[in-house]
């Protein structure tokens, strides 16, 4: 009876794994869902703000507070989509270039299509009205 054990053993082994790589597929393929939902919102907005500055524009009415608002929004669901893509690639093994978003091996260093560093973190971009730091000159030696 110890090749029956065996093979019974082997085979709850290999159902366990294509259990739990099924899982991942169902949870990716949702995640996708919700992607793909965020952005079918992100271009209802848009479609809104456009709309809404067409007539503001046709009215002479000023929509400023209106397209500051749409904008907030707008931002708001591309980070919320950023989130979500962030998770599919982790649960692929794939990294994502903060440089230009392509996805790369978990193990890469650098992006196979800008060949940017990997783990180097986003550049801080300066506030509105600062300007951009610069390095302290050296003294000359005269």
């Amino acid at each position: 009876m110890g090749l029956l054990e065996d093979v019974v053993v082997n085979a709850k082994t290999a159902v366990n794994a294509v259990g739990k790589t099924a899982g991942k597929i169902v949870d990716i393929s949702k995640l996708r869902i919700s992607a793909a939902e965020l952005n079918s919102e992100i271009s209802k907005r848009y479609e809104s703000l456009g709309r809404m500055v067409y007539d503001a524009q046709k009215t002479d009415n000023d929509a400023t507070d209106l397209v500051r608002e749409c904008v907030v929004a707008i931002d708001d669901l591309y980070e919320q989509l950023d989130a979500v893509n962030e998770q599919i690639s982790a649960m692929r093994n794939r990294t994502v270039c903060k440089g230009c978003g392509a996805e790369n091996p978990q193990s890469a260093n650098y992006c196979s299509k800008c060949g940017r560093r990997l783990d180097d973190p986003e550049p801080e971009e300066p506030s509105a009205g600062e300007a951009p730091a610069e390095a302290p000159e050296e003294p000359k030696d005269e």
